[in-house]
């Protein structure tokens, strides 16, 4: 996956600017930056300047000037990447990166792949598999929250916690194989009772972190919140009364929102995407209709359901709504708020509280005034689990991650099944490996080209 050419990026977001940085990583990236860069001070090469220090000159090819620069650099191993990095800060001119990046391919350099920089972070031992991941979390993170987290997870506390269990776990592991090697002579070196609390504590663990997938992937991607109702009860205001902005078209013609409007808003450090969705109602408008379709796609991927009712209708017509969008909200874990509206124009919901489960709640709001709003705000939040947050708990936000702990869970409770039935050595050792096995896999201590390859694909260039 790695060797040692000279790879080069430009780190700094496309497009013009005040100041770019061109980045390069690799044995004698320095030395390469020596052959086009002149200091404005002395003639002194960079190559035999101390590391972590910085340069002012100019880039030059063939005694034309390119640009004048600041040069950074970093020798190995106390980079990044673990290797001599050099990092040119330019003008941010477009055409001024283009020029630098041929002049250093021109050189020896080559173009860096996605995440190259980072991956040799990796195979360097600067950062494991997890932290590596992190990094791209950390660039694409949008919330206080989504930035904790892979602030945390670049410091290694979801590594620790996985590379703490997978130790405990290797300990006994040994002390089993070890009385496989001394099988004929009837000997225990691992006490089954130790074991045995053992398992069953990194199995509470384990767990722990699974269940904290679901909170991790709220703080990562957002809390997903359909805006359903019959047409005209308030949507749109609603919408654009939460986002403070007019976002959504309002008007009195039924039927005016036909797609989803989509828009995403931090509240108390917790991105929450609401949709507008299409009013349901019976019509013959084809268009209409597959926005009606839409909406009822949206209820069944949102994790939180608004069901916006008119206070000025009817109990039954109010009734019927919930019923109907109760049928498509599907499970139990999806959580639906009843929000019934235009409470400055009447106040109606004698019949309502008796189709209210206990997980699910009833407010009273005015998207117009903006009454009560605020409560709306507080149930939203109190969805989101943000306890474990703030008490700096370990959270699961990665996918593979979460996959990875559930098979080890899996081989886990047959270890420990095992041991209650009295399974021979062999197969306790290999459900326990099993075990080892996913959480190395988490770290990057048991990985493959092709995990790596699928991880640093969707970073970014020049990270």
């Amino acid at each position: 996956m790695i060797n040692n050419d000279i790879i080069c990026a430009i780190s700094t977001p496309q497009g013009n600017g005040a100041i770019a940085v061109v980045r390069m990583s690799g044995r004698e990236s320095i030395d390469l930056c020596d052959l086009v860069f002149k200091a404005a001070s002395n003639n002194n090469k960079l190559i035999d300047q101390p590391s972590n220090t910085l340069h002012y000159g100019t880039l030059i090819e063939n005694d034309k000037i390119i640009d004048e620069v600041v040069v950074s650099i970093f020798k190995n191993p106390k980079s990044y990447t673990g290797e001599d990095i050099v990092e040119i800060s330019c003008h941010g001119s477009e055409f001024i990166q283009q020029q630098i990046l041929k002049l250093l391919i021109k050189n020896g350099a080559r173009l860096a792949n996605p995440g190259e920089f980072t991956l040799r972070a990796f195979i360097n031992g600067k950062m494991d598999l997890s932290q590596a991941e992190a990094v791209a979390d950390l660039i694409a993170s949008s919330s206080t929250a989504s930035h904790k987290v892979a602030v945390q997870q670049i410091r290694g506390g979801f590594s620790s916690e996985i590379v703490s269990l997978r130790d405990r776990l290797l300990h006994f592991i040994s002390l089993i194989e070890l009385e496989l090697d001394f099988s004929e002579e009837d000997v225990e070196f691992a006490d089954r009772s130790k074991l045995n609390n053992l398992l069953n504590n990194i199995q509470i663990l384990i767990k722990k972190l699974i269940k904290s997938f679901d909170l991790g992937n709220v703080i990562k991607n957002g809390v997903p919140v359909a805006i359903v109702g019959h047409t005209n009860v308030g949507k749109s205001t609603l919408l654009n009364r939460i986002l403070n902005e007019e976002k959504a078209i309002v008007s009195d013609i039924a039927g005016t929102t036909r797609d989803a409007i989509e828009d995403v808003i931090n509240i108390e450090g917790i991105s929450f995407r609401f949709i507008d969705t299409a009013g349901i109602r019976e019509t013959v408008d084809t268009i209409e209709t597959l926005g009606i379709e839409r909406t009822y796609d949206r209820i069944s991927k949102a994790s939180i359901v608004l069901l916006l009712v008119d206070a000025t209708e009817g109990p039954d017509e109010i009734v019927k709504a919930i019923k109907t969008v109760k049928d498509k909200t599907g499970s139990s874990d999806k959580k639906l708020i009843v929000v019934i509206n235009k409470i400055d124009k009447a106040n109606n919901d004698s019949k309502i509280q008796n189709l209210i489960n206990d997980q699910d709640t009833l407010l009273r709001i005015s998207a117009k005034t903006g009454e009560n709003i605020d409560l709306l705000v507080k149930e939203l939040l109190s969805v989101v689990n943000i306890s474990a947050l703030n008490q700096n708990d370990v959270i699961v936000t990665n996918v593979r991650h979460f996959e990875a702990l559930e098979k080890a869970a899996v081989s886990l409770q047959r270890a420990i099944n095992g041991i209650d039935s009295g399974i021979t050595n062999d197969f306790l050792a290999q459900d326990i490996r099993e075990t080892i096995h996913y959480l190395g896999e988490i770290t990057g201590e048991i990985t493959t080209d092709e995990v790596l390859g699928n991880i640093f694909k969707n970073f970014c260039i020049g990270k």
